[in-house]
């Protein structure tokens, strides 16, 4: 694997590692107006977290919980990239939040 010839084709090469995140809403949640984030696969769980609670402007006592597809809730430092390799599918990983505990 050879270093990229130029600025513009690292870039382009930074942009197709990142994994396509789909955000959804469950519960009680607030929508958010963009649903799909491009995110490095090196990102944890507690960055998705933390992301979700500014965009929600969630005061510091309120809580999110983060489920992927809709089936568990993954640990705050699992990285974004293993959940896409065992749970992604069709170009993106879908991950549900919600204000209150929506499932198991």
């Amino acid at each position: 694997m050879s270093a990229p010839s130029s600025a513009s084709e690292g870039a382009k090469n930074a942009e197709v590692k990142k994994i396509a995140v789909l955000l959804r809403t469950a519960g009680d949640a607030p929508i958010l107006k963009k649903k799909r984030w491009q995110v490095l696969p090196s990102k944890k769980v507690e960055f998705i977290g933390g992301f979700l609670r500014n965009a929600l402007r969630c005061e510091p006592s309120e809580s999110i919980f983060l489920y992927v597809n809709q089936a568990f809730g993954p640990a705050p430092d699992r990285e974004i990239g293993s959940l896409y390799e065992w749970f992604g599918g069709d170009g993106k990983l879908v991950l549900d939040y919600a204000k209150n505990q929506a499932w198991g």
